[in-house]
């Protein structure tokens, strides 16, 4: 990976992307140059999506702000677990969020082995083992395989912004089933990460990025 930290696998999953659908090809030629970049520490991304959950991003960004203060601007786990539900209630979050970030912090401290063999893990077990931690849901979990551990071939079936740019490219905008977006996924193996990354790209006006 360059110091962007742009995937090693871009160049080969876009040529092998456009040889194998027309439709994909003429996306990904749409936005030449562009790429998804990683980035983005492991714990303050996962503790970042349980912020903000079902809150606009605002309202995040607000309650973010709060507890970056109040942990003098070092979100650790080992910070997190120092204040009590109470204390972190006192910077915004819901009682399920503190209980939830409590969580996720206990399993960065007590899972360190698991961490480190990320590497070595398929995709199904690392959402297995992410999911395990309270808070963190199967979106979530793939979105942090695509983001921040660049795993090529992800495809997140359940979010909408995929469904509608499927539906939108290749059914002329009539709703499918999961069942058939699923099948219709295979055709990108082994990059469906980098479709997916496309399909969205193709229905906003800048890059997806979480």
């Amino acid at each position: 990976m360059s110091q962007l930290n742009i995937p090693a696998f871009w160049q080969q999953s876009i040529v092998e992307l456009s040889a194998a659908d027309p439709i994909m090809a003429s996306i990904i030629a749409s936005y030449e140059g562009e790429t998804l970049v990683g980035k983005g520490n492991a714990f303050l991304t996962l503790a970042r999506a349980i912020v903000g959950q079902q809150i606009s991003v605002k309202a995040a960004d607000a309650v973010w702000f709060r507890l970056e203060a109040g942990l003098d601007s070092h979100i650790t786990p080992e910070q997190i677990l120092s204040k009590t539900e109470e204390e972190l209630r006192g910077f915004g979050l819901s009682r399920q969020k503190a209980l939830y970030l409590h969580d996720l912090s206990r399993y960065f401290n007590d899972q360190q082995y698991t961490i480190k063999n990320w590497s070595h893990m398929s995709d199904d077990e690392l959402i297995s083992s992410l999911t395990s931690i309270r808070g963190i849901g199967r979106w979530t979990a793939e979105m942090f395989l695509i983001f921040h551990l660049l795993r090529p071939d992800v495809f997140p079936v359940d979010d909408i912004g995929l469904q509608k740019a499927v539906w939108k490219h290749y059914f002329a905008g009539e709703k499918q089933p999961l069942k058939i977006l699923r099948n219709h996924g295979e055709l990108w193996r082994p990059w469906r990460s980098v479709a997916t990354w496309y399909l969205w790209r193709s229905l906003d006006p800048v890059a997806v990025a979480y």
